[in-house]
């Protein structure tokens, strides 16, 4: 079997990140800060990887509007 081959096949490492997609090694989720309790909330459980937990902290926070 070739390289190629085995890749394919080979089960993907790490974890889906539920905002871009990409497959990355951890993803974290923000569930309780000053003011946000997102475990009292009936809601999806979405996990993020680095940079977009980064963004949707910015944007929670009201740094980024984007």
């Amino acid at each position: 079997m070739s390289e190629p081959e085995r890749e394919a096949q080979a089960p993907l490492e790490g974890m889906r990140c539920d905002f871009c997609g990409q497959i990355v090694p951890r993803v974290r989720r923000v569930a309780l800060d000053s003011g946000y309790d997102r475990l009292q909330i009936r809601h999806a459980e979405r996990y993020a990887c680095p940079t977009c937990s980064e963004k949707k902290e910015r944007q929670r926070t009201g740094l980024d509007r984007g």
